[in-house]
């Protein structure tokens, strides 16, 4: 699953740098990601609360926002790296449901999601996170 534009090392190092700048006031919950296009270039996003907790943003649409606003729609893999604001990750982080559903929209089921404990890396497809799953095509 490794692209050779960028490996997934440099980029759960850059969903760590995105998690840095989480807006997290409420549940102190900081995650960021890099989400890889394949291309090679890479959007960063972070997770933004919002008191009004429905208007939360997770990290991963936060990267994919940005970069289908800027156009894109071809993507090879995302990074996603969480854990409790101003300490390094100490467990995996997987997307929530309605990210992989994000995900889904723009990518085929052999994505790659990689999640970084800030050690380890574990990568999965999003066939695997999100096995029969509903998409355009269904429609």
């Amino acid at each position: 699953m490794e692209n050779t534009a960028i490996n997934f090392q440099e980029l759960t190092e850059l969903a760590l740098q995105a998690r840095e700048r989480a807006y997290v006031p409420y549940s102190h919950f900081a995650v960021g990601a890099a989400l890889l296009c394949k291309d090679g270039t890479v959007y960063q996003g972070c997770n933004i609360e919002n008191a009004a907790y429905p208007a939360t943003n997770c990290a991963e649409r936060t990267a994919f926002f940005k970069a289908v606003s800027e156009g894109r729609r071809d993507f090879a893999a995302i990074a996603v790296a969480g854990g409790p604001a101003g300490e390094a990750p100490a467990a995996f982080c997987p997307p929530c449901g309605v990210c992989r559903q994000v995900m889904r929209e723009f990518c085929g089921a052999d994505f790659a999601i990689v999640l970084s404990d800030g050690g380890k890396i574990q990568a999965y497809t999003l066939g695997e996170l999100l096995p029969c799953s509903f998409g355009p095509e269904n429609l």
